[in-house]
């Protein structure tokens, strides 16, 4: 990281690196994903000094973190990345929809419970569907 006077930044070729933004045959980091993001994105609004560097804050890497999760991880198209990156900006995520990006194994298991408890209320439905079970 970069140090400055009141904070730490990351240039964006450490942001490439951190994410793994590498190009497996070349070795390049692949910067121009992050500046597409930034077109993108209005959220990520990395400070640019002189020489036309960019320099990137913690909010602004947990942004594009996000972004990257939400688009590689989860398959989402930009628009529907832009969507839940808005709502989970103002904080208007339902309990339902929040996304872990540094756990990826724990949303498997809540969406493991979520899909034991479908199924149980499918069976419960199904004995009182075939009378198995009397309602009152």
């Amino acid at each position: 990281m970069t140090e400055t006077k009141d904070s730490k930044y990351l240039t964006i070729g450490e942001v490439a690196k951190k994410l793994g933004l590498v190009n497996l045959q070349s070795g390049k980091l692949q910067t121009h994903t992050i500046r597409f993001w930034e077109k993108q994105f209005k959220q990520v609004k990395p400070s640019i000094r002189a020489g036309n560097r960019r320099y990137y804050s913690k909010k602004d890497f947990d942004i594009i973190k996000l972004i990257q999760h939400l688009l590689k991880d989860q398959g989402m198209t930009i628009k529907g990345a832009k969507i839940i990156l808005k709502k989970k900006l103002e904080n208007k995520l339902d309990d339902n929809i929040k996304f872990s990006v540094d756990n990826p194994l724990k949303n498997n298991l809540i969406i493991k419970k979520k899909i034991l408890n479908i199924k149980k209320l499918i069976n419960e439905i199904n004995k009182y569907k075939n009378g198995k079970k009397n309602i009152n």
